[in-house]
């Protein structure tokens, strides 16, 4: 994981492996973010390709800082969270819960058939809204419009700071349009 927040003499630090991953098609980098209900990203996170999106789900909601319109802190906490299987972990489950976040995420098959096969044990099935869960697209277009920059898409930088840089100037062009 690239962790961005540790500082040195006021410059940012530049992880050893560059966020840089081995996974199927290669070396390749994963752009991790969390996105509002208009397609603009609030937090953005860059890490190794091989990295799994579960794990960096309290990094996220952790940076995550709105700005009130008047005057108090800033909202750190969102009221729905929308996402896919790779998020559906214990974990994050009891952390969003912890939190008071409502949570729409599907289970993926084996989650549900060990959930079965305990019975009684296993407990209820998490709730889940299909109506709400068909909004989750949000999030895989605002990848896309990050990935319209071709320099982000094939990440020609070598440096990490570098490339994330990139990616915060592409979310700040989001949000100005």
């Amino acid at each position: 994981m690239s962790n961005y927040t540790n500082r040195a003499n006021g410059l940012l630090l530049e992880p050893a492996d560059h966020a840089l991953g081995r996974s199927r098609g290669g070396l390749s980098t994963k752009i991790h973010q969390l996105v509002d209900r208009h397609c603009r990203p609030l937090v953005v996170i860059i890490g190794p390709g091989q990295g799994g999106d579960s794990p960096m789900l309290p990094h996220l909601l952790s940076q995550l800082r709105v700005a009130r319109l008047g005057p108090g802190r800033p909202r750190t906490r969102p009221d729905q969270v929308l996402g896919d299987k790779a998020y559906s972990s214990h974990a994050n489950r009891a952390l969003l819960r912890s939190r008071g976040i409502k949570a729409t995420i599907t289970q993926p098959a084996d989650q549900q058939a060990n959930r079965k096969r305990r019975g009684r044990a296993g407990g209820r099935p998490p709730a889940f809204d299909a109506n709400l869960y068909k909004g989750r697209n949000v999030v895989e277009r605002a990848f896309n419009r990050i990935k319209d920059w071709r320099g982000l898409a094939t990440r020609y930088d070598k440096l990490a700071t570098t490339y994330c840089g990139g990616v915060v100037l592409r979310a700040i062009t989001l949000w100005l349009n």
